[in-house]
């Protein structure tokens, strides 16, 4: 009775153990990354990559030799056209100023005095002459003096942008050498080399399209400068397309994104997909992971055509509204239930 007892008992764990084999056996959805194709618009044209320029720059710089006492902008700062920039030590010009000031107080005084004795005849005319020729040149130095002592005084000839500052206080400035530079941003430039065999298609009228990255922004090109000396070494042309930039956003050495339009370029509708997406098979022939209603995977094969960036175009295969796998595909087989 005992052994078939156990029989029973042994027959009953073992067919539940199958049970669960069974179960456990199931199994689960893989978990998958998607995206559902829509379709883009894109202009015809070709991208360059250009750098945006200011519309002038000056270099502002004394007009003497003397140590720099002190800069009063910093660079990055708006500044308007008449604004103090810098001082510099004007201790030898007030001395020079003061000196000047006595000469021509006593050439005034000596002209008072010998005009009393010219009107009374009782002066030569040579020394009439040679008096007012003394007043004539203490007058000049005087003047000279003056002038002096204000150009220890750095005034901003033109509104504009700080671009950089070349000399700080205790440093001694050279004539004619650059303290800062001001840069007119109100509107900019953005160079692009263009190659030799593509600078006819540009004109001085030919639209564009610039996108900044740095600030997210999208701007309409104006009127283009034409290059007319390839480099040696590229053979590419430099061009020159003027922006406008009332709120000040471009900013010089930022890198921007430059596509050229005509009249006649239309916008084209394309799908495309990340380039990982797109699987090749050992025949060649390109694929990717399509994701039906019922959440299972399926190949389906696809042509393409140009990469832009990391997506590339997909000229069959695939339509609007369709879902692809982006990531997870290399546990996939065909009709592998998924979750995203």
């Amino acid at each position: 009775m005992k052994k078939v007892l156990i029989m029973v008992i042994g027959s009953w764990l073992l067919i539940v153990g199958c049970s669960e084999k069974k179960q456990t056996g199931v199994k689960a959805p893989t978990r998958v990354c998607t995206e559902i194709i829509s379709v883009n618009s894109q202009t015809n044209g070709q991208t360059y990559v250009g750098i945006v320029e200011e519309r002038e720059a000056t270099a502002v710089s004394f007009t003497s030799m003397g140590v720099v006492k002190r800069v009063l902008v910093n660079e990055g700062q708006m500044v308007s056209k008449g604004q103090l920039i810098a001082e510099m030590d004007d201790t030898q010009a007030h001395n020079l100023l003061s000196g000047a000031e006595a000469q021509m107080a006593q050439a005034n005084d000596a002209l008072e005095r010998y005009k009393m004795l010219h009107d009374a005849g009782s002066l030569p005319e040579v020394q009439w002459v040679e008096i007012q020729s003394k007043v004539a040149q203490a007058k000049s130095q005087l003047e000279l003096s003056r002038k002096n002592l204000a150009d220890c005084r750095l005034i901003a000839p033109v509104s504009g942008i700080i671009g950089r500052k070349m000399l700080g206080a205790g440093e001694t400035a050279m004539p004619s050498q650059a303290v800062v530079s001001i840069l007119d941003i109100s509107s900019v430039k953005v160079k692009v080399s263009i190659p030799e065999s593509e600078i006819g298609d540009i004109s001085t009228n030919t639209s564009s399209i610039i996108k900044v990255e740095a600030i997210n922004g999208s701007f309409s090109g104006g009127a283009i400068e034409k290059g007319v000396q390839a480099d040696a070494l590229t053979h590419t042309y430099d061009i020159r397309i003027h922006v406008e930039n009332s709120e000040r956003k471009l900013l010089p050495g930022m890198v921007a994104s430059v596509q050229f339009t005509t009249i006649q370029s239309q916008p084209t509708r394309q799908l495309s997909v990340p380039v990982t997406a797109v699987q090749r098979k050992a025949d060649g022939s390109l694929f990717v992971w399509m994701v039906d209603n019922d959440s299972t995977a399926h190949r389906t094969p696809v042509t393409t055509d140009e990469t832009i960036g990391n997506r590339i175009v997909v000229v069959t295969g695939i339509s609007d509204g369709n879902r692809v796998v982006t990531e997870g595909y290399q546990k996939l087989s065909e009709g592998t239930k998924v979750i995203y």
